[in-house]
């Protein structure tokens, strides 16, 4: 049987099995020369056939990342080219491809084949990982039945600790081997607390004193369940109410509307203020309403920062629609432009709490909302994504350096955060940039997206 026979039998990981993580999945680089069976040994891990494989050496030549699982832990896979320490040309850009993603890895999974026993190439490797003092599986691998176990043995030799013994293409001892990756890798973050089964989304509803969530939030429940009054500032307390709409049940949080900055309120008001922002810290999405007929306020700007800042998604409601006209539509659209251009990619809805007009449509914005603030992007997709997109705008050199992204993944949702695997500090322009188009290739409608760099160590020359 050769190597692109590979059987799905035996699987290993699922990744779709697993719970958001908070922080960035740990990374497990597999490394080891040309044509000892890595990316066989990747699908097997996957549990299905990502990377390409070949039974000629030299068919993986850039680092490719993919999502795997074992035992319920979430984490990123690099398969790499093979190493070779002195090659020239290609197979040396091949092996500094390697290089980098030992560079960027929490644990090395270095693959020998036992067949072959150690050679010259893999204990210059093997030297090569001993000095980057990161953790290191060392992989037997072609060890097809136990006859060819005593062969394992000799890699002893390498001195990266004990051979632990495989067979990538039929599933021999792969279990043994994730569960030593998994006891090699940094402890776990804890899970997410969002998306709890069973219980209704929460939905804060925030604005400015006066501009109609009381009115809204009676609209919704069908009754007068909350005081409202001309005089601002009637609510001081989130309410909580649960709300039939759209077929579903939704858990609205009427809050005091914020007046002022949070150091410049005093009494009942600063108490209030805390009180909504525990609400809103509580809440999976914001719906800010805007009184749509008098000019934005340094206090509505303020308060769609505040909730970007805490990570929830967001819907825009413009309450009072029934008052605008069409003079005051033109200028509106013009301050949205130029005021709310940091936020282009909440959905924006058009309602009037006093009448009912169009609340109804509350309830498409907040589901575009919160599936973008969940959303996933593969792996091996991401990067196939970033690849295109540095190959085609480069960061400007800065200083004399270019700083490059290795490779990329996302850490976690609720909201979506993406980590960047860097060789140097990338300016905020850029990572805006790429923001910008993560956006507009994935969507991530209304929803804030997290970028975070993590920048490679410099090796030490000894």
């Amino acid at each position: 049987m050769s190597e692109t026979e590979i059987q799905h039998a035996d699987v290993i990981g699922v990744a779709d099995d697993v719970e958001h993580d908070v922080a960035p999945p740990p990374v497990v680089a597999v490394v080891g020369r040309p044509n000892v069976g890595k990316s066989t040994l990747v699908n097997r891990i996957l549990g299905r056939r990502e990377a390409v494989v070949e039974d000629v050496p030299g068919v993986t030549r850039d680092r490719v990342a993919y999502d795997a699982a074992w035992g319920g832990r979430r984490f990123t896979v690099l398969d790499t080219g093979g190493w070779e320490p002195n090659a020239e040309g290609l197979a040396a850009a091949v092996a500094d491809q390697a290089r980098l993603a030992v560079d960027a890895a929490d644990v090395v999974l270095f693959v020998v084949d036992a067949t072959v026993g150690a050679t010259d190439t893999d204990e210059a490797v093997a030297d090569v990982l001993r000095r980057s003092k990161k953790p290191v599986v060392l992989t037997a691998n072609k060890v097809d039945d136990s006859r060819a176990e005593s062969d394992a043995t000799l890699l002893w030799s390498l001195g990266l600790g004990e051979p632990l013994t495989v067979s990538a293409l039929h599933g021999r001892g792969s279990g043994d081997l994730l569960d030593a990756v998994l006891h090699a890798l940094p402890e776990e973050a804890p899970p997410e607390t969002f998306g709890v089964a069973g219980g209704p989304r929460r939905i804060a509803l925030l604005g400015r004193p006066n501009v109609g969530k009381s009115s809204l939030l009676n609209k919704l429940a069908g009754e007068n369940r909350v005081v409202v009054d001309s005089v601002a500032g009637t609510t001081r307390d989130p309410v909580d109410e649960l709300i039939e709409l759209g077929g579903q049940t939704w858990k609205f949080v009427d809050t005091a509307g914020i007046r002022r900055r949070a150091r410049e309120n005093q009494g009942a008001d600063f108490y209030a203020t805390l009180r909504t922002q525990s609400a809103l810290d509580r809440s999976e999405v914001a719906v800010v309403l805007v009184d749509a007929s008098e000019p934005l306020a340094e206090q509505d700007l303020r308060i769609i920062s505040m909730v970007i800042e805490s990570g929830r998604s967001l819907v825009l409601a413009f309450n009072k629609w029934d008052l605008v006209d069409e003079e005051r539509r033109h200028f509106l659209d013009r301050e949205i432009d130029r005021q709310l251009h940091h936020a282009r990619w909440a959905p924006r809805v058009n309602i009037s709490a006093r009448t009912g007009r169009h609340v109804e449509k509350l309830v498409p914005g907040i589901e575009t909302a919160l599936a973008g603030w969940g959303e996933r992007v593969p792996t091996a997709r991401l990067n196939s994504f970033m690849s295109d997109l540095i190959a085609a705008k480069p960061h400007p050199v800065r200083g004399g350096k270019q700083p490059r992204v290795m490779f990329a993944t996302q850490a976690g949702v609720q909201p979506p955060r993406f980590v960047l695997f860097t060789t140097g500090f990338l300016e905020e322009g850029y990572r805006r940039f790429i923001e910008r188009r993560l956006r507009e290739e994935f969507g991530f409608d209304g929803t804030p997206i997290e970028i975070s760099m993590k920048i490679r160590e410099k090796r030490s020359r000894k």
